[in-house]
């Protein structure tokens, strides 16, 4: 088939790798523009767009898709299909409308929970305990359309997002190459997602990512590992900020945000949290057993 591949981040790459190697053609990439990143703010392309470049294939990176010109270009492409993986961009109608087939998005959550920009977040942070991928035909609402399939996997505790992102990235990219051929020979069936059941996967905001140890030990445990390892929750600690990337429950209570021995084991408002991998603002990240000989946390310190 012949196809405009449209995703940014690294979750896109195993998809448009799989379509590649499964001989479909790919006729252009669409990617987020480059943004300024790093000590010396210089252009970065995104990974979708760096990896299409050293293939050797056409890389657009428009700001937007709602002006004419940019819509007449992607139409006389001539394409069969559209692969939206992660893209970032709201595609107007006219470029749903102009494959044969139409456009194809690979989602992250198993819908209708979990539309929108951060899915593999958010059902870590809610405590889903099953999530999956799906591709979806795209209509113009937000992640409405019918279901062609399904990959489900449940999500184990000691899960945060980036073992989950890429156990879905790659299940993801066999599902789109198989769907793909179905569609091919005529073979998918499309089934509309209920009306129960939806929910919102917004995106992060920096304000909801500092650790309020007044919540429940199980709610902060999802929250560490649903946020790991970017942005990454915090707390301070004597003034500095520390992120944790990975925790699990632990036994014992206390005054919350209180340290109730001398390995990181923080009470919360119910129950108590093991910080496993933290971070102090400035280095690098650091197993709690590593950070603790540096610097050592007694029982009864405060984190804020």
């Amino acid at each position: 088939m012949r196809i405009a591949f449209m995703g940014s981040p690294t979750f896109a790459l195993p998809t448009l790798e799989a379509l590649l190697d499964a001989g479909h053609e790919i006729a252009c990439v669409y990617s987020q523009p480059p943004r300024p990143a790093g000590r010396g703010k210089q252009e970065r392309p995104t990974p979708v767009h760096a990896f299409a470049a050293a293939r050797g294939l056409e890389v657009r990176t428009p700001k937007s898709l709602k002006r004419a010109e940019e819509q007449a270009a992607f139409t006389a492409l001539n394409l069969d299909a559209a692969i939206v993986v992660a893209y970032g961009l709201i595609l107007p109608k006219a470029i749903l409308d102009a494959p044969k087939h139409g456009a194809f998005n690979l989602h992250g959550s198993l819908l209708p929970r979990w539309r929108g920009a951060a899915p593999i977040q958010r059902a870590i942070m809610a405590g889903d305990k099953v999530t999956g991928v799906q591709v979806m035909r795209m209509e113009e609402g937000l992640d409405t359309g019918p279901v062609l399939a399904t990959f489900q996997t449940p999500i184990e505790s000691g899960e945060n997002t980036s073992t989950v992102h890429d156990r879905l990235a790659a299940n993801g990219a066999a599902l789109m190459r198989d769907t793909l051929e179905k569609l091919d020979r005529g073979q998918v069936t499309e089934t509309p997602q209920p009306d129960e059941g939806v929910t919102y996967a917004h995106k992060i905001t920096p304000a909801e990512t500092r650790i309020d140890w007044t919540r429940p030990a199980r709610e902060i445990d999802w929250m560490i590992r649903g946020l790991s390892p970017t942005p990454g929750a915090w707390f301070e600690l004597d003034g500095v900020r520390m992120k944790v990337l990975m925790s699990r429950l632990g036994a014992g209570a206390g005054s919350p945000g209180e340290t109730l021995d001398d390995g990181l084991l923080v009470a919360c408002g119910e129950g108590a949290v093991r910080l496993l991998k933290v971070q102090r603002e400035g280095r690098g990240p650091m197993e709690a057993e590593a950070f603790l000989r540096g610097q050592p946390v007694p029982t009864g310190a405060r984190l804020a």
